[in-house]
């Protein structure tokens, strides 16, 4: 017997959506710029729009506002936390690495975790850029010692070695820390559909956990990866509000609103007041388009053949035009993949990626491959980065000296004379995580940079780089 279609009963999955605009949208597109002036006028607004969180902290947020917004961090963080009602506040952290680019000791990162739950985040995402995850055992337990929420990251990237199957083995021995959920990290925006839905399925059919997918814009893949891991039955998305998303950012949340209205996976949001927030971003976005270019506001499927991130492309810029050598930009960029071989295929996300180009730089300056060794890729080849997902090359490990790691600083090694500038126990951590600008911000000796418009910015420069056929228009910042 025909039954009609309005009779049989709809199940779907509402989806748990985590805004990226505050975090990781400006940082992927303003530089990490915008002022916590201009954030708190609108949290009322998205505490209501029905997201699970808002991503505001972590990241380069920490280090930002001490070295370019003049701003405490830690104060920023309570806020942020004293505007929100109902959503939960999120953080990016670096596994041993917290909001650093070094290692710091058990001690350090157990009282961070702690003092940053106490500030206000409710949710930790973890990740280690060699997905390692000894280097995320200690960061994970202490968060979970004080009652936070914490998904755990596979960072995805391409290379021989980075199969389905290697993404899902990582994700079981992140599993077995404890997490409450696993999330797919696609910093590079490199993650295309099937591959989505085949590591999600797998994830979820291995560990049982929710899985998330945070994934870039940056080679237009994002939505479409999106919706196939949606319908392998991913629960977590990040997206930004429009004036924040897309290019080097996230997809907007409007965009994929309407690819799923009538599925019920995004009932639960308020989409009207999504656009009247979106709408209060748009105003934000030109005080701040000063920070922007066309490296990171485009859409460029050229990053899924040399994998190079916005970012990543900017530092090599500088780099060669201290050498007055940008014509070899390309060389550069072909050695890029051949170092990358060589260190046995890192992702590359801070700080690979800074090693990775800066020794390529050297290797092609020079004309000479490993004839100058950088110190930080001689201690990724000691192991002090951790465990690298491939074989190094032998040539590599021949070339460096063993040594033991570094003790790094922990709080017995602050000198006293810092200790006068403290105001608070966070501004201890604040100064070993960045000891050379926290002391003259304590002190009260740093200003804001304050943001402007293209023509008048004087600490900003852009150039234009021939990759292939082409030419990108580069942002580079001065840190005077």
């Amino acid at each position: 017997m025909y039954t009609p279609l309005l009779l049989i009963p709809l199940v779907y999955a509402l989806l748990k959506v985590i805004d990226t605009t505050i975090r990781d949208g400006q940082q992927s597109l303003f530089a990490t710029r915008v002022k916590i002036e201009d954030i708190l006028p609108i949290l009322e607004k998205m505490d209501e729009a029905g997201f699970y969180g808002l991503e505001a902290w972590g990241g380069a947020t920490f280090d930002s506002c001490i070295r370019y917004l003049n701003e405490d961090p830690w104060d920023r963080l309570r806020r942020i936390k004293r505007g929100l009602k109902k959503t939960k506040v999120v953080m990016l952290l670096r596994g041993k690495n917290l909001v650093g680019y070094k290692h710091y000791p058990d001690e350090v990162i157990e009282e961070f975790v702690k003092r940053a739950y106490e500030n206000g985040v409710d949710v930790f995402r973890i990740f280690d850029a060699l997905n390692d995850v000894n280097n995320l055992k200690k960061a994970v337990a202490s968060a979970k010692s004080v009652g936070a929420e914490v998904h755990g990251d596979v960072v995805y990237t391409l290379s021989p070695i980075h199969t389905v199957d290697h993404f899902i083995e990582v994700a079981k021995k992140i599993a077995e820390l404890g997490v409450d959920a696993i999330r797919i990290k696609d910093m590079a925006g490199l993650l295309a559909p099937r591959a989505a839905y085949d590591i999600v399925r797998g994830i979820k059919k291995e560990t049982g956990l929710p899985v998330g997918l945070h994934c870039h814009y940056t080679c237009g893949l994002a939505s479409l990866s999106y919706i196939k891991g949606i319908e392998a039955g991913a629960e977590y998305i990040d997206t930004a509000l429009f004036p924040f998303a897309f290019g080097a950012s996230q997809p907007a949340i409007e965009t994929i609103y309407e690819a799923l209205r009538g599925t019920g996976h995004l009932s639960h949001l308020n989409i009207e007041l999504i656009y009247e927030c979106a709408d209060y971003f748009e105003k934000i976005r030109e005080k701040y388009k000063g920070y922007t270019s066309d490296a990171t506001e485009r859409i460029d499927p050229r990053a899924l053949r040399h994998q190079i991130p916005g970012g990543m492309l900017s530092n090599l810029v500088v780099q060669l035009k201290e050498y007055n050598a940008l014509s070899k930009m390309e060389e550069v960029l072909k050695e890029v993949p051949i170092v990358r071989r060589d260190l046995g295929y890192p992702p590359l996300v801070t700080p690979m990626s800074q090693i990775v180009g800066t020794q390529a730089v050297m290797n092609v300056i020079t004309g000479s491959r490993y004839g100058t060794i950088i110190k930080e890729l001689e201690n990724y080849v000691r192991g002090f980065y951790g465990k690298p997902p491939g074989e190094i090359s032998r040539e590599l490990i021949e070339k460096v000296k063993p040594m033991d790691p570094p003790k790094g600083l922990s709080f017995n090694d602050i000198p006293e004379d810092v200790k006068a500038f403290f105001k608070k126990e966070e501004d201890a951590l604040t100064y070993l995580l960045f000891p050379q600008i926290a002391v003259p911000f304590l002190k009260g000796d740093m200003k804001a940079l304050l943001p402007n418009n293209k023509e008048k910015r004087k600490d900003i420069k852009w150039f234009k780089v021939k990759i292939g056929d082409e030419e990108i228009e580069v942002k580079i910042e001065s840190e005077d």
